[in-house]
C-alpha cells in the first residue's frame, strides 16, 4: 500500500497541476478570441469543471451501490466488476485528453521542442521558489491550506464522527451523495456568478461564514439525536460542508488564475502543494485527537486564512481606488 500510495500521489500531483493550468490558460485564449472578460470566462470554466468533477461523489456512490453485495460472513461481491467500470472511466478519460485542444499553439511553436522532462521539473521548482518571494501568494497560502484541511475532515472526521454514530455504516454512501449534490451545483453557481475580485472576496466570504457557522454548531451545540433529526442533521451539515467546498474549489482556481496568469505552472503547484500536506496532516493527527479538538484547529485556521486573503483583497482595491484617482 506504501508504494502504490506513493505513486498515486505523485501522479495525481502532475494531473492537477496540469488541470489547472491548461483549464486557465485556455479560459484566457478564449476572452481573447471572442473578446470576453477574463475574470468572466475563468470563473465560468472552473464552475462548470468543479461542478462536473463534485459529481463524481453522487455518481460513484450510486454504482457502488448499485455493484456491491454484502454477503455472509462479511464478504462483499461486486468488486471485481466495480474495479472494472473504474478502469474503464479513468481509460475513457485518458483517450479524452489526446484530444484536448492546443490553443496556444503559436506560442508553443516558440518554445524549444527539446526541452527535456528534468529541464521541465527544474523549471516548475524554480516557479514555486520565485513565487514564495510574492506577498500575493504567502497570503494566499493560508486559504490554499484550509481548504486542504477541510477537504480531509470529510473523509476523516464527518463520516466517522458525525455520520456513522446517527446513520450507521450504510448511511454514509448517502451522506456523501448529499454532500456532492451541494458541492456540485454551489461549484456551477459560484462559478457563474464571478467575473473578477470583488466577486471572488463576496463568494469566498459567504463560503467562508457557512463554514464557520458549522463550526460553531459542532463546536457548541451538536450532539447526536435520535428520529428524525438524527438523519436531517449529519445530512444537513454535509449539505452546507459542501457548499463551501464548492466555492473554495472554484474561487481558488479563478483567483490563481486571475493573479498569477503569467505563471500559471507555478501558481497550482502551489495549490496542489499545500493543499496536499494539510489533507496529509489531518490524516496523520485524527487518530489521535478528539472531534472538538479538529472543529477548534479548522475553525483557527480558517479565521487565520480568511483574514490574510481580505487583507490582500482590501490591498488591491486601494491599489486599484489610487490608480483610479
Amino acid at each position: 500500500m506504501v508504494p502504490a500510495s506513493l505513486y498515486l500521489g505523485f501522479a495525481a500531483s502532475i494531473i492537477w497541476v496540469a488541470q489547472g493550468t491548461y483549464l486557465t490558460s485556455t479560459a484566457h485564449s478564449y476572452a481573447n478570441d471572442f473578446n470576453l472578460h477574463e475574470g468572466t470566462v475563468i470563473g465560468k470554466f472552473n464552475g462548470e469543471f468543479w461542478g462536473m468533477f463534485a459529481s463524481h461523489q453522487l455518481v460513484g456512490n450510486l454504482i457502488t451501490l448499485a455493484l456491491l453485495r454484502d454477503e455472509k460472513g462479511g464478504s462483499t461481491s461486486g468488486t471485481t466488476l466495480l474495479f472494472i467500470v473504474f478502469l474503464c472511466s479513468m481509460t475513457l478519460g485518458t483517450i479524452l485528453m489526446c484530444f484536448l485542444s492546443k490553443r496556444n499553439g503559436k506560442e508553443e511553436q516558440m518554445q524549444d521542442s527539446r526541452v527535456t522532462f528534468s529541464s521541465s521539473v527544474v523549471s516548475l521548482l524554480k516557479a514555486m521558489l520565485n513565487l514564495l518571494l510574492d506577498i500575493r501568494i504567502l497570503l494566499i497560502i493560508p486559504l490554499i491550506a484550509y481548504s486542504g484541511l477541510q477537504q480531509a475532515f470529510v473523509w476523516a472526521e464527518y463520516t466517522k464522527q458525525i455520520v456513522k454514530p446517527s446513520l450507521g455504516e450504510r448511511g454514509v454512501g448517502g451522506a456523501m451523495a448529499v454532500y456532492g449534490v451541494f458541492d456540485a451545483i454551489c461549484s456551477l453557481a459560484a462559478g457563474r456568478l464571478t467575473f473578477g475580485l470583488s466577486s471572488i472576496t463576496i463568494i469566498v466570504s459567504a463560503g467562508a461564514l457557512i463554514q464557520i457557522i458549522v463550526l460553531l454548531w459542532l463546536l457548541l451545540g451538536y450532539s447526536v439525536a435520535g428520529g428524525v433529526l438524527g438523519t436531517v442533521y449529519p445530512l444537513l451539515i454535509g449539505a452546507l460542508w459542501g457548499i463551501g467546498d464548492g466555492v473554495l474549489n472554484t474561487q481558488l482556481s479563478a483567483l490563481l488564475g486571475i493573479l498569477f496568469k503569467h505563471d500559471l505552472e507555478g501558481a497550482f503547484a502551489q495549490l496542489k502543494l499545500w493543499q496536499s500536506a494539510s489533507i496529509a496532516v489531518v490524516f496523520f493527527i485524527s487518530s489521535s485527537i478528539s472531534l472538538q479538538t479538529m472543529v477548534i484547529i479548522l475553525f483557527t485556521a480558517l479565521c487565520v486564512s480568511l483574514a490574510g486573503f481580505l487583507f490582500l483583497m482590501l490591498q488591491f482595491e486601494r491599489a486599484f481606488s489610487y490608480r483610479a484617482s
